[in-house]
């Protein structure tokens, strides 16, 4: 895509997009795309893989007179990286205020929620097969020439069934 450099210089599409969707999420969230793409960063491998920035909750100001209070910075977690988070609530807190710059988050507030997609998270493993499911599945695949093929779709079989209540 052509940008808005001098002679037409191309410009990466994440560019683009966090000029589109800074805005948007300033305006909803309160949160800058950075905050957000930073997270793993912020808060470490071990939380960042189970928590994620939510919003910035700023308390309102009846006048603009009104001294500057910090903000609440919301996080979903998943399961007990609540409890890690909460645990290290102060680190991220200050990890957060160095990132944006000055004193913006006084205190965490954690919801518990899924994080992950569904297409990240793990899916069980298929049951083991009983011996008459494994004898009609060799049966089945037995006339199979090719010993790749015929491998492939004993494997496939096992997945399918071991996947069916017995």
């Amino acid at each position: 895509m052509a940008g808005k450099r001098p002679f037409g210089n191309p410009v990466p599409v994440s560019d683009l997009a966090t000029e589109i969707l800074d805005p948007v999420l300033r305006k909803r969230a309160g949160i800058s795309i950075g905050l957000v793409q930073s997270w793993e960063e912020i808060a470490g491998p071990r939380l960042a893989s189970h928590s994620r920035p939510e919003k910035i909750q700023w308390p309102r100001r009846l006048h603009e007179d009104d001294p500057f209070e910090p903000a609440v910075l919301v996080i979903a977690c998943e399961g007990m990286a609540a409890l890690h988070l909460q645990h290290e609530a102060g680190e991220v807190i200050n990890r957060v205020n160095a990132f944006l710059g000055f004193n913006a988050i006084g205190r965490i507030k954690i919801l518990q929620k899924p994080v992950l997609s569904a297409k990240a998270r793990p899916k069980p493993a298929p049951r083991p097969l009983s011996e008459a499911e494994k004898s009609k599945l060799a049966l089945t695949v037995g006339k199979i020439e090719d010993d790749g093929l015929r491998a492939s779709l004993e494997r496939l079989g096992a997945t399918i069934l071991g996947q069916k209540r017995p």
